[in-house]
């Protein structure tokens, strides 16, 4: 036995297939877009092509990979239980469904299902920003069962995205109360304000905290937000124009970082 495994990565819909040694580091990867296998160590070489060979489709090229950049480099070097960079929109709430879905005959639809809902929509437009040099990370854990909902970073800097289900209903904000249709307001700009602060202390670098409202009816602003954008999952590819901030390489070594579960252990 090599002691190798596979693990299956996805992202933005595409498929990698990583090799892994025993304690979790990457040895070599599958591209199939690319019909290629990468490898970081021709030792095992034949030991990756055995592993790999029940997933192989048709002609692959076989070799070294392009010279990794440093984010590159990082990223390669993370076991993938600490990667959260295949984290889906939503992930968090979709395991606890899975887990425990709730009564199958219920007369109001599971909350959590909306806010899944919501996550999924603006986790999909926020991925759609990828090819404007952005990286989007999902459902980024935070000590104590809290979690960022989203984390953009690109050229305009960093933002934490927090995701609201409005659909067909009117929106009130008032800070840092907002209120939905007839509901009581709720503080939820005071948690919006405070997850972008965790974030910023954990990547030591400011982060700007956005709610983003999935399906309003319409939008009431009564008292102007401190520091929090809101916007509708419609208008979120508004962040590609706002200016450049932060370099392509300071955009992929905060990637770099942010991807790493222990980056946000003591926040």
């Amino acid at each position: 036995m090599s002691g190798l495994r596979v693990v299956p990565t996805w992202r933005h819909g595409q498929e990698r297939l990583y090799v892994c040694l025993t304690d979790g580091r990457n040895i070599a990867w599958y591209d199939r877009e690319a019909a290629r296998i990468n490898l970081l160590s021709e030792d095992r070489r034949e030991d990756v092509l055995d592993v790999l060979g029940p997933f192989l489709t048709g002609r692959v090229a076989v070799g070294p990979p392009p010279v990794p950049t440093p984010a590159e480099l990082a990223r390669l070097s993370l076991h993938p239980d600490d990667d959260l960079a295949p984290n889906r929109p939503g992930e968090a709430l979709q395991v606890a469904l899975d887990r425990d879905p709730g009564p199958a005959h219920r007369i109001r639809r599971d909350p959590r299902r909306r806010a899944l809902e919501a996550e999924q929509i603006v986790g999909e437009a926020l991925d759609r920003l990828d090819g404007a040099g952005w990286h989007t990370l999902h459902s980024v854990p935070l000590p104590g069962g809290d979690r960022v909902h989203h984390l953009a970073i690109g050229p305009a800097g960093l933002f934490a995205v927090h995701a609201l289900y409005a659909r067909k209903q009117r929106v009130t904000v008032a800070d840092p109360m907002v209120a939905l249709g007839r509901r009581d307001p709720q503080p939820l700009l005071r948690r919006v304000r405070a997850d972008a602060d965790r974030a910023s202390y954990a990547l030591t670098a400011e982060v700007h905290p956005v709610l983003a409202l999935v399906g309003p009816s319409g939008v009431s602003v009564t008292l102007p937000p401190r520091e929090v954008r809101v916007l509708s999952d419609t208008d979120l590819e508004g962040l590609t124009r706002l200016g450049g901030v932060l370099k392509p390489a300071d955009v992929e070594a905060l990637h770099a970082m942010a991807r790493d579960r222990h980056t946000w252990g003591k926040v």
